[in-house]
């Protein structure tokens, strides 16, 4: 096992320098959640959108998780731009696991993302939302597992497609209808009936769902249980997926 945790260690080492180094990327990256709490969160200050919580405990976790939804799926481009210069398969010729060369990625991005959800939420507290600090350190680590998940999944993506304009139109037609549907910005209980069923076909749902209920203190709660169960069932699959493709892709 040491040499395992050796191995994503040092991947881990070598992305996470690579973000330091890029300023912008870790700033720029919660630019459009931040911007949808500063011209959409006002809008919605006095609407009552749940008899549990104010409007920002409905808003503010939605724009967590659609910072790991949008900002996650997109990790794979990375990997393309590796592919055109011959990194990864510099890295297959070494003697490093490959669950570790997945690892060591998907840390780096939960870590970038839960750096950015903290901002995301600093800025919020400044804007009014009031939530318990558990509530909110549950909604990170929701960030967390779904940029494991959705991070693992872009990977495995990028590692089939040869070019960015193959990688982009997927990940577009797959990002918009899971934040449309997952009701990301607004609950889903508001809209129509059959909109409202459609949407529990969406995992994404009981994540939001679960982080909602986290932000008013019912950690107890059915959706607290199911959002922890999708989030680690989906998290596990995402992960034995990758490395299947990783260790394919080597052979």
């Amino acid at each position: 096992m040491s040499p395992f945790l050796s191995d994503t260690a040092l991947v881990f080492g070598r992305y996470a320098r690579q973000t330091l180094r890029s300023k912008l990327q870790m700033l720029f990256g919660v630019l459009m959640p931040l911007l949808y709490l500063l011209f959409f969160g006002p809008l919605l200050t006095d609407l009552p959108l749940s008899s549990s919580g104010s409007s920002w405990q409905v808003l503010v976790p939605g724009l967590l998780l659609q910072l790991g939804l949008f900002g996650a799926s997109f990790c794979g481009f990375g990997i393309i731009v590796e592919k055109q210069y011959g990194v990864v398969e510099r890295m297959r010729v070494t003697p490093v696991s490959r669950l570790a060369l997945l690892l060591g990625r998907v840390l780096r991005d939960a870590v970038l993302f839960v750096f950015q959800a903290v901002l995301l939420v600093l800025a919020a507290l400044v804007m009014g939302l009031r939530a318990p600090l558990p509530g909110i350190l549950i909604g990170l680590a929701f960030v967390a597992v779904l940029t494991v998940a959705l991070a693992s999944l872009s990977y495995a993506l990028a590692l089939r497609v040869g070019t960015p304009q193959e990688f982009g139109p997927v990940i577009n037609a797959v990002t918009m209808p899971s934040m449309l549907l997952s009701g990301l910005m607004l609950p889903m209980a508001l809209g129509p009936k059959w909109l409202d069923v459609l949407s529990h076909f969406m995992p994404f749902r009981y994540l939001v769902d679960a982080v909602r209920a986290a932000f008013v203190g019912a950690y107890a709660s059915s959706a607290m249980l199911y959002g922890v169960l999708v989030a680690v069932a989906f998290a596990a699959l995402s992960v034995t997926y990758c490395t299947r493709a990783f260790r394919r892709s080597a052979a």
